[in-house]
């Protein structure tokens, strides 16, 4: 069922949610060509949306209408680290992926050698033991930049190739010095995405979107290879699972002539579809990812005016919230990762955002109930984006650089704590609606030499 309230008219209402500040308190002003930096984030108060998240069939119950409310309180970003330069030298070409449950990854690398003459081969992370190791998986050619690679929860890796028009699938594994092949088939199209892997991490899905409608795949875990299990009218990306059971997969929609919003597809009832975000008839409406123990969902609409990242619980009559904390003045902020473990307490998970502004990419960390951005300097050779957490509050983000082939930076959840403990100046107002400006060490979340790592940290399966 699809929630569409929009505050201060009905749900059929032709305006968009504009979200407007708290009484009393008024935004930093932004200068346009401002440069992005975590030291210039000031305290500004919350910006609330409208329309809550719908909760998709197959589910226990669905979400109702709500009106848009006050959370009250202004939001203050914490005292951050600064960001770092890129650390993208040429080894990601592509995205790193992981399972659900962060036991491995895979990614494409190249052997060392000029730009533009490196060998790709797909690599496999282990990262469930009590230190990290990488295991490449060469071949007898080198693959091509563009090939796309998701592990499995049995170790294997899923290589997607383009050879014309045609997507080939295969599985590789090690094989003492080797590199074992299982070609699975392949499917006629010119463009194919692969989706994150089911939660089980026995299956992924991939799709290919037309102009007009969008095929969903399983390319890897059926019984026959590829096969098409559903033809969705509209061109779907996107891609992000809503239980633990691998049922319930979200897509973003865009009908034709349309706006995006965002699908369930429900693959137990014959991938059946059915809507997730209706915010405001005429907004765009995708959702970023989902965390199945706790509801979170994590949504960017246009819905209040412009583009914004916001927050929803699946199923839940209250409407989406847009945090002005997350809303940096030259930096794209994108979740990544959420705790799992919050069983019903959306609020409480910590979420791992990736930040991008001219200076490089960096982290930050955000809980709804805290409402305070706190960023950090990314570890040396950083997979932009990739990491994951454990359910005690401890973030591993995963990376490589010429002293380190395969390494995990921790980094536990900080605390949100009053805005004067943060910026350190006691002359600052209790409503932290003054502009603050970095004033100690930037924070860095630092590898763990393996003589020191803790071990009863890194061989938790959480």
């Amino acid at each position: 069922m699809t929630a569409c309230a929009i505050e201060g008219g009905s749900a059929g209402a032709a305006a968009t949610a504009e979200p407007e500040a708290e009484s009393g308190t008024e935004p930093d002003p932004k200068e346009p060509g401002a440069e992005s930096g975590p030291e210039e984030y000031g305290a500004e108060p919350e910006l609330e949306g409208a329309g809550a998240p719908g909760k998709p069939a197959g589910a226990e119950a669905p979400g109702l209408p709500g009106a848009a409310v006050d959370e009250g309180g202004p939001e203050v970003s914490s005292a951050a680290g600064g960001p770092t330069a890129p650390a993208d030298d040429g080894t990601f070409p592509g995205r790193f992926t992981l399972t659900a449950d962060g036991a491995y990854a895979a990614r494409l690398t190249a052997a060392p050698g000029p730009p533009g003459e490196r060998a790709w081969y797909p690599e496999r992370w282990t990262l469930d033991g009590p230190e990290p190791y990488a295991v490449p998986l060469p071949l007898g050619q080198p693959e091509e930049p563009d090939a796309q690679v998701a592990p499995l929860a049995d170790g294997r890796v899923l290589i997607l190739r383009r050879v014309a028009d045609r997507q080939m699938f295969s599985l590789l594994y090690p094989t003492g010095p080797g590199t074992g092949e299982l070609p699975l088939g392949a499917v006629e199209c010119a463009e194919m995405t692969l989706l994150p892997p089911s939660p089980d991490g026995s299956r992924v899905y991939a799709l290919s979107a037309g102009e007009h409608s969008s095929s969903l795949w399983l390319v890897a875990g059926g019984a026959f290879g590829p096969e098409e299990i559903a033809r969705i009218p509209g061109r779907c990306s996107g891609g992000a699972w809503l239980d633990r059971a691998g049922r319930m997969l979200a897509l973003d929609r865009r009908a034709p002539g349309g706006p995006v919003k965002a699908v369930a597809v429900d693959l137990g009832r014959g991938s059946e579809v059915t809507p997730l975000l209706q915010i405001a008839p005429g907004s765009d409406d995708r959702l970023l990812l989902a965390d199945a123990d706790s509801g979170l969902l994590l949504i960017r609409s246009d819905a209040p005016g412009h583009d914004r990242l916001g927050w929803g619980v699946l199923g839940s009559c209250l409407p989406v919230r847009f945090p002005e904390c997350l809303r940096l003045a030259d930096a794209a902020v994108t979740p990544f990762a959420v705790q799992p473990g919050q069983m019903l307490m959306p609020e409480s998970c910590a979420v791992a955002l990736r930040i991008d502004g001219a200076a490089g990419s960096w982290v930050g960390v955000w809980r709804p109930a805290g409402r305070r951005l706190h960023q950090f300097a990314a570890p040396l050779g950083w997979a932009p984006g990739a990491g994951y957490w454990s359910r005690d509050g401890v973030l591993r983000l995963p990376y490589a650089n010429g002293a380190t082939s395969c390494g995990v930076a921790l980094l536990d959840a900080p605390q949100d704590v009053e805005p004067s403990s943060v910026t350190g100046r006691p002359g600052d107002a209790e409503d932290g609606t003054q502009p603050s400006a970095a004033v100690s060490t930037p924070a860095v979340c630092k590898p763990v030499p393996l003589g020191q790592a803790p071990l009863h940290r890194a061989a938790r399966s959480d």
